[in-house]
């Protein structure tokens, strides 16, 4: 009847709001058109409206990549924590 009760982790962290922010940022960036629904400044002679999503795609690569390792990372160590178990 003396059972400790199990200590978790918080679900919400610092780096899960990381990880949220950075595979939300890419939406929230296409989806404000107002932003970039115009033709200059031209860049090689493709207008804004286009090179400014194409560099978005590279964007979100790149952050989707950071929020993976930011993943690994905290379920690494939350599996530390526990003594190996993940659940």
């Amino acid at each position: 009847m003396s059972e400790t009760p199990e200590v978790r982790p918080p679900v919400v962290t610092p780096v899960r709001v990381i990880i949220a922010l950075c595979l939300v940022a890419p939406f929230v960036a296409m989806l404000w058109v107002g932003s970039y629904a115009k033709t200059d400044p031209t860049f090689i002679g493709i207008p804004f409206f286009y090179w400014y999503q194409m560099l978005w795609v590279l964007i979100s690569t790149a952050l989707t990549i950071l929020a993976h390792q930011l993943w690994k990372r905290d379920q690494r160590a939350r599996k530390d924590a526990n003594g190996g178990a993940v659940k």
